[in-house]
């Protein structure tokens, strides 16, 4: 019988465009289009510029391009810096198939090899759509159970993602396709104890870069292990207390994970956790018509997988600050939302949005239960009281945030999220045009006009 990588290498290698679904690519579109806004909005980040400056230490230049500058790099270097710019704001997309943040590597990745071979939009979009279905096959066979462990999935499994994307626009074959998911998955690892730190975007970029070595590999002649899943030293094992359902890598071209669960775009730049929370308190405020002023207490009642994310009740930095629920609740009581403008240690500093977060706190009550219909159905969501200064008290349960497949963003909401992260960072103009040209990927006969005004 075959091993899990190689059904996964198989399907991947034959995939074509007009294999997959128009509601499949439609949704792989606005993944590109997303994932290029934020990483163009992360790419002036500090983290960013450090990545930037190791990538010219250690690569040669090449066709891939540096996002946010004129640069261009060989395909491993640009899946390091843009994979980390992809991820440094966490305003990128997740998939509960693994929960991970598949977009933020698997673009950068793919995009990287794409303009280094020079293909199609066609071939990229293929190729992105390969590389999410095989790693998020991995993350419904490892089950919740990997997540919880402690494992940061975005790191263990994304090297999958990208070694599958960058192996499908290299047409490798079945075989070779194999090796690289192979030689992926025998070198992958990731820790949450890099949340609130610049571990944690400059991981993502190593991931991307990662994955793009492993294919790079193998169309070399390197062999990797095709049982590297279920060998009694390999990932089950070693990773995950040997649980691993194999029979996830039987439903390709069946089953579209990129539809189901589907992808969750983020309304706001902070960590997924926070924002069912955060949408329970305004639609509370909404309903109710209160005022920010008129609230004296807000009690966040959320789950373990919530808790295990949001670990900063007194973050000191942005990016602590985005792993905390009392600032993103706080943000906008102060601010009435978050925007990529509040993650700034001055507001950070603000007594007024201090004494806001003062006002929040998070418990973990019996609703969320090993087993319970929230833990199982609804594991970031929130139940929320707000208390009001004349003793008014509200309640509200809030099983998905906005963005999330649930509900998700529409079409303008995502445009406009682009245009505010992309215009920063390369003009309106520019971004107008980058736009047109990711609308309609598929149609491109090189994915290098991308960045022709780069």
């Amino acid at each position: 019988m075959s091993s899990a990588i190689e059904r996964a290498a198989g399907w991947a290698a034959q995939l074509t465009l007009d294999d997959i679904p128009a509601q499949v690519r439609k949704v792989a579109r606005d993944c590109f289009v997303d994932t290029l806004g934020v990483a163009l909005a992360g790419s002036s980040r500090p983290v960013v510029g450090k990545m930037r400056t190791l990538a010219e230490a250690q690569y040669r230049d090449g066709e891939a391009t540096i996002l946010g500058g004129k640069h261009r790099m060989s395909a491993p270097a640009a899946a390091l810096v843009n994979g980390t710019a992809a991820h440094a704001l966490d305003f990128d997309d997740n998939c509960y198939s693994g929960f991970v943040h598949g977009s933020a590597v698997i673009v950068p990745a793919a995009l990287a090899i794409a303009e280094a071979e020079n293909v199609s939009g066609a071939e990229l979009l293929t190729a992105f759509v390969a590389g999410c279905e095989a790693e998020f096959a991995a993350g419904d066979a490892a089950t919740p159970h990997l997540y919880e462990k402690g494992w940061w999935n975005t790191g263990v499994l994304g090297p999958i993602g990208a070694a599958v994307a960058a192996a499908r626009i290299m047409k490798l074959d079945a075989e070779k396709t194999g090796f690289a998911i192979g030689l992926a998955v025998a070198g992958t690892g990731g820790a949450k104890a890099c949340f609130g730190t610049d571990g944690k975007p400059a991981l993502c970029g190593r991931t991307a870069e990662q994955g793009v070595t492993a294919a790079l590999m193998a169309r070399a002649g390197c062999s990797g292990p095709l049982n590297a899943f279920e060998d009694s030293r390999g990932f089950a094992h070693l990773f995950n207390d040997d649980i691993f359902l194999g029979e996830c890598f039987a439903e390709f071209g069946g089953t579209w994970r990129l539809l189901k669960p589907g992808v969750d775009i983020k309304r706001v730049p902070v960590c997924l956790s926070a924002h069912a929370a955060l949408d329970a308190v305004m639609d509370i405020m909404a309903e109710q018509r209160i005022a920010a002023s008129d609230i004296t207490r807000v009690v966040c009642d959320v789950g373990p997988v919530v808790t295990a994310n949001l670990v900063y009740d007194q973050p000191k930095t942005p990016q602590e600050a985005q792993f905390s629920l009392p600032f993103a609740i706080g943000c906008m009581l102060v601010h009435g939302d978050i925007a990529l403008a509040q993650l700034d240690p001055a507001v950070l500093n603000d007594p007024a949005l201090r004494d806001a977060m003062s006002r929040v706190t998070t418990v973990t009550t019996d609703l969320w239960k090993q087993g319970s219909e929230n833990a199982r159905f609804y594991p970031e969501g929130a139940h929320v009281t707000v208390t009001t200064r004349d003793g008014r008290s509200f309640q509200h349960f809030n099983g998905f945030a906005r963005g999330t497949t649930a509900r998700p963003l529409m079409d303008n909401e995502i445009l406009g999220k682009f245009m505010d992260c992309a215009s920063g960072a390369i003009g309106k103009i520019e971004a107008e045009r980058l736009i047109g040209q990711l609308r309609v990927l598929e149609t491109l006969p090189s994915v290098r006009s991308l960045f022709c005004g780069s």
